[in-house]
């Protein structure tokens, strides 16, 4: 197993007398959680001033830490039977319809069963750019968020579909259905993202982190919810989640962004038992990847495709639809 490069530092004093894993995980803020700190301590893998330590040592003003921090060994990623649509194939890409509930690519908690499995065992030849774990992908969606994606066969199919999504030509057009009543026909969101400070599953607005750009519009809206149309111009982790709940207007059903029982709770009175009942309707974030456009990496043909909404998206509309008819 190799290391990545060590990391040095010195206690600072406002951290003299702090357990060492505690002390680690503030200085390492962002980078570190303090359960992975603990873990690395109990390895081996930090020293204090050149030994050593428990992870509930008393550190000291001046105290030297030195931190190896072992890359993870890359799995051998098995070709597996998985379901998914494939919508279009040829010698260069092929455009996929991604069920919920389906990781895009192997990670921790998913070490199978991911879209990657599947495409290994449908499809002979994919890029390597990605590396080991990603063969083929361009772009990813998050596990409960279903519809379009494009996969590189080869390694130059791969170099020119990433330059159409870092030049913003490769379009990504979303359908959503979030809380309350988005009043605005037409919005866009700038707001930097970056991992969570507190917990690194997710993400959040954080002042220095990667520019984020969303444009939002809105096919109707009411007191309970409303349903729209968005697209990204950069694509940053769990992007068009963060930014809706930024915007207090978390996506109906995404438990980690506020979506299921906090909107509930917060819900307006008039609306709350209605949104305890449209909760119900779906186990995921409400978002659909429904339209993906971009010029073909070979023959500079312009693609578009398009991905029908699943049934529980359907049944999230039908129930709006029910309510304000009434």
């Amino acid at each position: 197993m190799t290391e990545t490069p060590p990391i040095r530092l010195t206690i600072p004093p406002e951290r003299s007398g702090e357990r060492l894993d505690r002390a680690l995980a503030t200085e390492l803020a962002g980078s570190e959680s303090r359960s992975s700190i603990q873990k690395l301590i109990r390895d081996g893998h930090i020293l204090l001033n050149g030994r050593p330590a428990r992870v509930a040592t008393e550190v000291a003003e001046g105290d030297e830490i030195l931190m190896s921090k072992p890359e993870p060994v890359a799995p051998e990623i098995q070709p597996q039977d998985v379901a998914f649509g494939l919508v279009f194939e040829d010698d260069h890409l092929a455009v996929i319809d991604k069920p919920a509930g389906m990781t895009t690519h192997p990670a921790p908690g998913s070490p199978d069963g991911t879209l990657v499995n599947g495409l290994l065992y449908r499809i002979r030849n994919l890029s390597g750019i990605g590396g080991v774990l990603r063969p083929g992908i361009v772009h990813r969606l998050d596990k409960g968020t279903t519809g379009l994606l494009v996969v590189a066969k080869h390694d130059e199919a791969h170099r020119r579909l990433a330059a159409q999504l870092e030049a913003r030509t490769l379009k990504r057009i979303y359908e959503a259905v979030v809380w309350g009543e988005v009043m605005e026909e037409q919005f866009v969101i700038e707001a930097p993202i970056a991992r969570h400070a507190r917990d690194r599953k997710r993400m959040g607005i954080v002042e220095g982190g990667k520019a984020a750009r969303t444009w939002g519009r809105v096919r109707f809206a009411t007191p309970l919810a409303s349903h729209l149309d968005l697209q990204l111009d950069t694509g940053r982790t769990h992007q068009i989640r963060v930014h809706m709940q930024h915007r207090h207007h978390p996506l109906v059903g995404d438990a980690m962004y506020g979506g299921r029982r906090r909107a509930i709770r917060t819900a307006d009175p008039a609306v709350r038992r209605d949104a305890d009942l449209l909760v119900r309707e779906i186990d995921r974030p409400a978002l659909h990847a429904r339209a993906l456009r971009f010029l073909h990496p070979e023959s500079g043909e312009p693609l578009s495709f398009e991905s029908p909404l699943p049934a529980d998206f359907r049944r999230v509309l039908d129930f709006i639809e029910l309510r304000r008819s009434r």
